[in-house]
């Protein structure tokens, strides 16, 4: 038998797969690229990497031309097109169904779980309000940045997306288990979207109103402190009114000007 067809031909009809039933294929971009199929990691070549990381970052099919052109612009068309063929031919290589493809265009399989995707949906949830804060876990949103060391254009510009979904996301769950009384993961939530961005103001803001819901004036204090140090440091500037308006709140549950 040739090399089984990871890939899905021209014909629409997928060739043998190699995969058995309940073997999961888990695609990792986040803190960096790694494949892994049932527990196992497989080793892809870079070319191969950057084909599957901006397939898995495509909400629909791509076009071979597109793909080729955006992963070998310093190429031209002829040669992008053989780079984007051998990646294709390299992946096939890796023993597992990871593309599908007609003549014309290009897909994720739709069976390969991707943990961009996997914390981008649970963002999503938490800013529709469609997750109690408790169905949450944290670490969802806290995975890490998209292919950090990657510079593409491509990459960049999703990067920073996706940290801002993740920022507001953490922002909300802090304020929404602040509200619910759970302020043990409400405190973590905030301390971990202020350590994503320092210098992001409503971080604090929601860190420092889930400590004085709590009770604890000193440690909203504190982080007062911290915010107002860091932005006099780095940005030269004082915090807003509103975040300097939560620590004039007479009461222990402020609530947002």
């Amino acid at each position: 038998m040739l090399i089984a067809d990871m890939v899905i031909e021209h014909n629409g009809h997928p060739g043998p797969s190699l995969v058995s039933p309940g073997r999961t294929v888990r695609l990792g971009l986040l803190q960096g690229f790694q494949l892994e199929c049932a527990d196992s990691e497989v080793d892809v070549p870079l070319s191969s990497q950057r084909v599957l990381a901006f397939l898995a970052l495509q909400p629909r099919p791509q076009t071979r031309s597109y793909v080729a052109a955006t992963l070998w612009m310093d190429f031209d068309e002829e040669r992008a097109g053989a780079s984007l063929r051998s990646a294709l031919w390299r992946i096939n290589r890796c023993g597992h169904p990871l593309v599908a493809a007609d003549a014309r265009a290009l897909r994720l399989m739709p069976d390969v779980i991707v943990d961009l995707r996997e914390s981008a949906r649970s963002a999503k949830e938490v800013l529709r309000g469609e997750a109690k804060g408790g169905a949450v876990r944290i670490d969802d949103l806290t995975a890490g940045d998209l292919l950090p060391g990657w510079y593409d254009d491509w990459v960049v510009t999703e990067r920073e997306h996706f940290r801002q979904l993740r920022l507001h996301a953490l922002e909300r769950l802090c304020e929404q288990l602040t509200d619910e009384g759970r302020f043990g993961q409400a405190v973590e939530a905030g301390q971990a979207a202020v350590s994503s961005e320092p210098l992001r103001e409503s971080a604090h803001r929601v860190l420092i109103r889930a400590y004085l819901t709590e009770g604890n004036r000193g440690e909203a204090i504190r982080q007062y402190e911290t915010c107002r140090q860091v932005l006099r440091r780095e940005l030269g500037i004082q915090p807003s009114p509103v975040t300097q308006a939560l620590l004039a709140s007479p009461g222990p549950d402020p609530r947002r000007p």
